[in-house]
């Protein structure tokens, strides 16, 4: 990046213009908007546009196994852990 200025003021410092006036209330913006410009048209510049590329399919989730123990499918919840068994605290 190339500044057109030589030195370009801290964003507190006066401005280069000689307004009085802070830099980054005078000309800030406008600098970095030329900035901004300026790369996008050295990147345009520079580099070809990429051929676009389909994005890759998503993969289906496969289903569970089947599982031939009825045991533990009772002992599941609705979101597939095992279910909490509490027991009762003793008093006293």
């Amino acid at each position: 990046m190339t500044d057109t200025i030589p030195h370009r003021p801290g964003r507190n410092e006066p401005c280069h213009c000689g307004s009085g006036k802070k830099y980054k209330h005078c000309h800030l913006a406008a600098d970095e908007e030329e900035d901004r410009a300026a790369r996008a048209k050295q990147a345009s510049e520079a580099a070809p546009p990429a051929p676009e590329e389909e994005p890759p399919a998503p993969q289906a989730v496969p289903p569970p196994r089947a599982s031939n123990q009825p045991w533990k499918r009772a002992a599941q919840n609705a979101r597939g852990g095992a279910r909490r068994i509490t027991t009762p605290r003793k008093a006293g």
